[in-house]
C-alpha cells in the first residue's frame, strides 16, 4: 500500500481551515502563517485537480467537491489521530495539557474545591481555562471540553449530564419586610424583579413556574437588567429586587438566612448542567479523566444534599 504524503498532509489542513473557520485561525492552530495555509491549499487543488474552496474577502466556503471530500476523509483523519493518541500513551495514559471552557458558577462552587484532589489523583494533568464559548468556537479555540448550562443543541458533539439545579425565586428579607411577600408567581407583576439576560439570545429569560407538569408564565418587570450572576445575586442579597437564581449559586446566602425562598411550592423548575466534548470519536484518556472527575463531584455534591439533583 503506497499513500501520497503530500494529499494527506493537505487534507489535514484542509480539516483544520474547515473546523477553524478561516485560514488565520487555521495557521494558528498548525503553527503555519496565513499564507502558508493558503499555499497548502491551492497545492492540493492542484493535485486534486478541482476547487475545494470558495473564497471571499470575509468568508469561505466548501465547494460542492470540497464539503463530498471533507466528508469522506474526515473520519479517517481522526482515526489517524485515535491511533497516533494511541501508541504516544494519550489513549491510557492520563498526561498533557487540557484546554477546558468551564461556566463561572460550576468552576466556583463545584470544582475550584476539588481542584487539589484532581491535580494529586492525576499529576500529569495540566488545566488551561479559557471564558465560555459558543458551540462553533470549541474547534477554532481547541477546546477539550466544555462544561455550561442550558440544553444542548443536537450536534456531532459528545454530551454528558452532570446535574440538574432547581430554578429558584428568591429575596431578601429586607425586601420582602419593605414590599411584602408575595403569596402567588402572579403578584410578583407588582414587585421590581431582576432580569437575567441570556448571553446566548441577547435578551432576558423568561419567568416560569413549574409544578406538577404544569407551567405557569409571568411577565416580570424591574429596574435592573444583567448578565453578571455575581451581580444579580448581590443586588438580590442586598434588597434590590427579586431574582431567579440557581439554587447551586444561592446556597450559602440561603443557608446564612440572607435569601428566602418565595414559592417552594412551585419546585419543578430546572437547569441542567452539561459536559461537552467536540467530538464524538475515542477521546485520549487525559479528557475522559477530567469528564470522570467532573461526573463525580456532581454526583457527591447531590449524595451530600447540596443544591444539585442529578436527573
Amino acid at each position: 500500500m503506497s499513500t501520497d504524503g503530500r494529499i494527506l498532509s493537505g487534507m489535514s489542513v484542509l480539516a483544520t481551515v474547515v473546523e477553524a473557520g478561516s485560514f488565520s485561525r487555521a495557521g494558528e492552530l498548525l503553527g503555519m502563517s496565513t499564507s502558508g495555509v493558503s499555499r497548502a491549499i491551492s497545492r492540493l487543488e492542484q493535485r486534486l485537480g478541482i476547487r475545494l474552496l470558495d473564497r471571499s474577502t470575509r468568508s469561505l466556503h466548501l465547494t460542492g467537491e470540497g464539503a463530498s471530500l471533507y466528508a469522506r476523509a474526515a473520519p479517517h483523519l481522526e482515526g489517524i489521530e485515535e491511533a497516533a493518541n494511541y501508541v504516544s500513551g494519550a489513549a491510557v495514559a492520563v498526561r498533557g495539557t487540557l484546554r477546558v471552557s468551564l461556566n463561572r458558577l460550576f468552576a466556583r462552587h463545584l470544582l475550584a474545591p476539588r481542584l487539589d484532589e484532581l491535580h494529586r489523583r492525576h499529576p500529569g494533568l495540566n488545566l488551561v481555562t479559557v471564558p465560555p464559548l459558543d458551540s462553533g468556537e470549541l474547534i477554532a479555540e481547541g477546546i477539550d471540553v466544555a462544561v455550561r448550562f442550558g440544553p444542548q443543541p443536537a450536534s456531532t458533539m459528545a454530551s454528558r449530564l452532570l446535574l440538574e439545579t432547581r430554578v429558584m425565586t428568591l429575596a431578601s428579607p429586607d425586601y420582602l419586610a419593605r414590599h411584602g411577600r408575595p403569596a402567588h408567581p402572579e403578584q410578583l407583576k407588582d414587585h421590581d424583579c431582576i432580569q437575567y439576560t441570556d448571553p446566548q439570545r441577547g435578551r432576558p429569560f423568561d419567568w416560569e413556574f413549574h409544578r406538577d407538569g404544569r407551567v405557569l408564565p409571568v411577565d416580570t418587570t424591574g429596574r435592573l437588567t444583567t448578565s453578571d450572576v455575581d451581580l444579580m445575586l448581590q443586588a438580590c442579597a442586598s434588597g434590590a429586587g427579586v431574582a431567579q437564581i440557581l439554587e447551586l449559586t444561592a446556597r450559602d446566602l440561603l443557608q446564612q438566612g440572607r435569601l428566602l425562598e418565595l414559592f417552594p411550592d412551585w419546585p419543578g423548575e430546572t437547569y441542567p448542567l452539561y459536559a461537552i466534548r467536540p467530538s464524538r470519536r475515542l477521546a485520549p484518556a487525559a479528557v475522559e479523566a477530567f469528564l470522570d472527575f467532573c461526573v463525580e463531584i456532581c454526583r457527591d455534591a447531590a449524595a451530600q444534599g447540596l443544591p444539585a439533583a442529578m436527573r
